[in-house]
């Protein structure tokens, strides 16, 4: 009765992180740059003191789809969207280079150039951090960043730095907790990332934005399954608690 109580329960508890998982996909549909994540659920050996007769499940983040959104003109000079495979990199919480799809730039009065979710964007030589004041701002293909400072002739365009936009598959980056993508770990332990510097192959698309690549009817539909996953588990928790009840009636009845 406690195997069945506690298969009931693990389950029951999974299903809501899936469910919490799905809910957060639906809520960035309309997320610039934002990957949906996958939901995995598998069973698993609980180790501990007597025998291990205990599984429970254990529902998890396999991965992200790496799917690329559909890219959407907004005439914005300070938006930008980078062609297939890929990243703008930005500076993490620590310091550290991080990779990223969203595109909305805004310059601090400062001069600093930063992503619209509040990271520091990186060029070539680091952080970025315009001449100010400019009247003008230019991406071109390559990722060279274009100003026309104040006062200067309208023709007049100068190259202050260039965006640090990698190309790397699919398979090479995982996303983190705090929604940048980063090399894998074992890549990182065998000193494998030659996709880290700058690439010539990547188009950067001025005016655009990629949006997000969630499909809201897919993950209505999961999220549906995880809520009637979870209804079962509820019902068979029930169901063990009524057989032990008539488990009881018996013995007194004895």
């Amino acid at each position: 009765m406690d195997k069945m109580v506690y298969i009931a329960a693990s389950g029951a508890k999974q299903s809501l992180r899936g469910l919490e998982l799905k809910a957060n996909n639906l809520a960035n549909a309309n997320t610039t740059g934002f990957k949906s994540d996958f939901a995995q659920a598998r069973s698993m050996q609980a180790f501990g003191e007597g025998l291990p007769t205990r599984v429970f499940t254990m529902q998890e983040r396999p991965g992200s789809n790496m799917t690329s959104g559909g890219i959407v003109e907004t005439g914005r000079d300070l938006d930008i969207a980078m062609s297939d495979k890929g990243w703008l990199t930005v500076q993490d919480a620590s310091g550290n280079e991080a990779y990223t799809k969203v595109g909305t730039l805004n310059i601090t009065p400062d001069g600093a150039l930063m992503t619209s979710h509040g990271r520091q964007v990186v060029g070539e030589g680091g952080p970025i951090i315009l001449p100010l004041p400019i009247e003008k701002i230019e991406f071109s293909e390559d990722g060279s960043i274009q100003v026309r400072p104040q006062g200067a002739p309208a023709n007049f365009l100068e190259v202050v730095d260039r965006l640090k936009v990698i190309k790397a598959n699919n398979s090479e980056l995982e996303k983190g907790n705090d929604g940048l993508f980063r090399p894998k770990p074992e890549l990182l332990e065998n000193d494998i990332c030659g996709f880290c510097d700058i690439s010539n192959d990547v188009k950067v698309l001025s005016g655009t934005l990629e949006m997000s690549n969630v499909n809201p009817v897919h993950e209505m539909v999961d999220m549906i399954s995880h809520q009637r996953q979870f209804e079962l588990q509820v019902k068979l928790m029930k169901t063990a608690e009524e057989i032990d009840e008539r488990h009881t009636q018996l013995l007194r009845i004895v």
